[in-house]
């Protein structure tokens, strides 16, 4: 493999410059404040500039930002080890990069999950979770659990109090053979 032309590597260090911009400024003024015209004012790019790199203009720098939190994500789950330390590392994600974590999840995009298209970042965010739970449908139930914790706790619909002990109760509910335990009957 040929390594990257200089033009090449100016474009991706372009591009790259365009998604963190992006993702900075919904970090601290939300989804609605980025524009095509904003990032190109804020990083001194012309908005052809933008759009030669991102064609279908504000919808494909939301999905390249979303792709970059997925990769992000499945580093941080990866070295998280456990159960327990995937569950943290995943809600800590969520909480810390509110807009990373909303572009990857909420926002429209063409981003494919479960399918053969799926792009690699999705395919290895799921991963840990996957070979933690052992099986497909486990790990869609605990990234659905975890998920929901996360949007939850951050419009403020639970308890701020209980975080822990909801956490634990869903590392309760999977037992290290690999099985769903049974719902307790205290």
């Amino acid at each position: 493999m040929k390594a990257p032309t200089k033009a090449q590597l100016a474009r991706a260090g372009r591009r790259d410059r365009i998604v963190d911009a992006a993702r900075e400024i919904a970090e601290v003024h939300g989804w609605p404040a980025v524009t095509v015209r904003r990032l190109a004012d804020t990083i001194g790019f012309s908005q052809p500039v933008l759009y030669g790199h991102f064609p279908d203009g504000r919808d494909g720098i939301i999905r390249a930002v979303a792709l970059a939190g997925f990769a992000q994500l499945a580093e941080l789950l990866t070295a998280a080890g456990d159960l327990r330390g995937i569950c943290a590392a995943y809600l800590e994600f969520a909480r810390s990069r509110p807009a990373t974590y909303e572009a990857m999840f909420s926002m429209p995009t063409d981003l494919e999950f479960a399918r053969p298209t799926t792009p690699e970042p999705l395919r290895a965010g799921f991963g840990p979770l996957l070979s933690t739970v052992g099986d497909e449908t486990r790990a869609e139930v605990l990234w659905s659990a975890l998920h929901g914790l996360a949007d939850l706790s951050r419009h403020s619909r639970l308890r701020p109090d209980h975080e822990t002990a909801r956490v634990e109760t869903l590392i309760d509910l999977f037992q290290p053979d690999g099985r769903l335990s049974s719902p307790r009957s205290d």
